[in-house]
């Protein structure tokens, strides 16, 4: 189950109402910051404006690679360990605007945690601690610790106490 607060709207959809729940040049400023980041190839620099200028906490060692989708609303509900690898062309929200309602939730990516490329991450999740995401996959609900997910929906492919007897088993065979 996902971690969101739901705010009912009435008449016109939610994204009608997106002035009313986010300053307009915040996004605005958030947009130029996010798309300048998007190209930067400089990993300090980009996180240095994910954190500075965006108000994310962001670990030490962690990358970004090129064209990362950061939620262009509320990128302050982003928080991500340290050393962490989040994939090339990753979306990571933390808003949904729906029909009757939108949705915000704060998005916790872990510590040594790898996010492969073209990976969704929706509103209110938690991807705990050396957890894999496998590239392509709609990350709709929590990671345990130390898992490899994969897939749309995702599914775990294997827990961290498989992980760690595959790598055992592995030792004794060299």
């Amino acid at each position: 189950m996902r971690r969101t607060t739901r705010y009912p709207v009435k008449e016109a959809n939610s994204l009608w109402h997106i002035y009313k729940t986010v300053p307009f040049w915040k996004v605005v400023k958030n947009f130029i910051v996010i798309q300048l980041a998007r190209y930067t190839p400089f990993l300090p620099v980009k996180n240095w404006m994910y954190r500075n200028l965006l108000k994310m906490k962001v670990g030490e060692h962690t990358a970004f690679a090129l064209m990362v989708m950061l939620d262009i609303m509320f990128p302050e509900k982003i928080s991500v360990g340290r050393n962490t690898v989040i994939g090339y062309n990753t979306t990571i929200l933390a808003h949904e605007y729906l029909i009757k309602e939108y949705r915000l939730g704060d998005v916790v990516i872990g510590s040594g945690v790898m996010i492969g490329a073209n990976t969704t991450i929706l509103p209110g999740v938690i991807i705990g601690d050396d957890a894999i995401v496998s590239a392509g996959t709609l990350v709709h609900r929590d990671v345990p610790a130390g898992s490899f997910v994969g897939g749309n929906p995702m599914r775990v492919i294997y827990t961290n106490e498989e992980r760690e007897l595959r790598e055992a088993q592995e030792a004794t065979n060299e």
